[in-house]
């Protein structure tokens, strides 16, 4: 690797707001300003607003510097990846549309999502059209940049690091996502605590991480938690919090997220007005996140200045660490291999991370609390299924996740599991790898 101009290639960088975000937090260290950006899109026009808005975030950060990076666009990948160091993965396969259907197929039987990116129906499906992406995605990466680092952001996180570990060999891959980060703010901004004063240790699973240790200046912040919680109503309307009080270690995920891994909260009218629940939510993301890049592509078309903001993400600081030695710590998704004891050691886990020059470096934790365990087990077994009907070409095993999936055996019979199961492959069939085009009935 050349330490002061490493090649960094973003695969999906039509994501444009993802893709400027994390642009403008690599630009921030001096180090980094001199990378070569490779940006990859199948969309002509995506890929177009992505390298004007890069050259806009480049000339804007390190224009007055005197150095500044090598930006080019590809429509062929592999040409994007040739030669890179590290190779950001911000796919999201089937856009709009494959949502969409993620979310109303189930709401016609009945189920109920918010975000349905990680488990439940929604889960599954977008892991199942994601891992075809991945599997070629992986070849390439072996043949033309056998070396570099693999920092995926594309959910269904767990499930996509177990397929891309399993399914194409590669050792160099760790996900990435600001969940645990943007707890420990939004912790430390409630309890009243300097962010960067706060010591803390999470581990489980991604979205489903427990904050194991929280203290300022060696003291326990949990005490002073528990205390804003019991006087403030609002505040136990929020199913983290109901979590947190009744498994006694706070969840890495918003309430949004949390409420569709676990049976307890969306199958029941009255949970989800006890605990504001946006059903469907997603959707709504999904479109001002559309909203968002047309404005960025008019912005572009006519000379207008774009607002540049940093977003703390894990990948900037990362690469910074592996190119310049800089030690620091992350939280990344990696295989268990024995990090967590009572977690399978197959399954994709969320733990600290030590990044230097020698690369991502998990830590182990031990066990997690017992009750945390079974959450994570059961989130787990559901990740191995859906891997499995991949990996052994197998559509039972589809069937059989969304089975084991806890919000959605809560909402539905087996019977009407299966088929939700076959009107979604149906939906999806020319996203899946061929063998889970099959429907089975029940």
């Amino acid at each position: 690797m050349t330490l002061t101009t490493p090649k960094i290639a973003f695969i999906g960088a039509g994501s444009v707001v993802f893709t400027q975000g994390l642009l403008a937090d690599l630009f921030a260290f001096p180090e980094l300003k001199g990378a070569h950006i490779a940006l990859h899109d199948i969309d002509a026009e995506r890929l177009a607003t992505a390298q004007g808005a890069a050259r806009h975030i480049a000339d804007r950060l390190t224009g007055a510097s005197g150095t500044t990076p090598r930006i080019t666009a590809h429509a062929e990948r592999r040409a994007a990846l040739e030669g890179a160091d590290f190779v950001i993965n911000i796919v999201q396969v089937g856009m709009r549309a494959s949502t969409r259907t993620d979310f109303d197929i189930p709401a016609g039987y009945g189920v109920r999502q918010t975000i349905a990116d990680t488990l439940g129906v929604g889960g599954i499906f977008r892991a199942l059209r994601t891992f075809p992406l991945l599997k070629s995605l992986g070849e390439d990466i072996a043949e033309v940049c056998p070396d570099a680092w693999l920092l995926n952001y594309t959910n269904p996180m767990a499930m996509n690091v177990q397929y891309l570990t399993r399914a194409t060999g590669l050792t160099r891959v760790v996900g990435l996502c600001h969940s645990v980060y943007w707890t420990i703010r939004d912790l430390s901004d409630l309890l009243g605590v300097p962010h960067e004063e706060v010591t803390y240790r999470a581990a489980g699973v991604n979205h489903q991480a427990w904050v194991l240790r929280l203290e300022h200046q060696g003291s326990d912040l949990y005490p002073r938690l528990d205390a804003l919680v019991a006087e403030n109503p609002e505040l136990r309307r929020r199913v983290r919090v109901d979590m947190y009080r009744r498994l006694g270690y706070y969840p890495t995920e918003t309430s949004e997220h949390s409420s569709e891994y676990v049976p307890w909260y969306l199958h029941h009218d009255s949970e989800i007005e006890r605990l504001r629940l946006p059903v469907g939510a997603y959707l709504g993301i999904v479109d001002e996140n559309i909203a968002e890049y047309e404005r960025t592509r008019d912005a572009l078309a006519c000379g207008a200045p774009l607002t540049v903001e940093g977003t703390m993400e894990y990948a900037p600081q990362i690469i910074h660490s592996i190119t310049t030695g800089t030690p620091r710590t992350v939280y990344g998704n990696v295989p268990n291999h024995g990090l967590i004891d009572n977690l399978p050691s197959a399954g994709t886990v969320e733990v600290p991370c030590l990044v230097d020059a020698l690369g991502v470096q998990p830590t182990r934790v031990g066990s997690l609390p017992a009750q945390c365990a079974a959450l994570n087990r059961g989130y787990l077994s559901m990740n191995e299924l859906v891997v499995r009907a991949a990996l052994e070409d197998d559509p039972r095993s589809i069937r059989q996740a969304a089975m084991a999936d806890p919000a959605t055996a809560a909402a539905l019979p087996v019977e009407r599991i299966w088929d939700l199961c076959d009107d979604m492959v149906r939906a999806h069939a020319d996203l899946l790898q061929p063998s889970l085009r099959t429907t089975l009935g029940h």
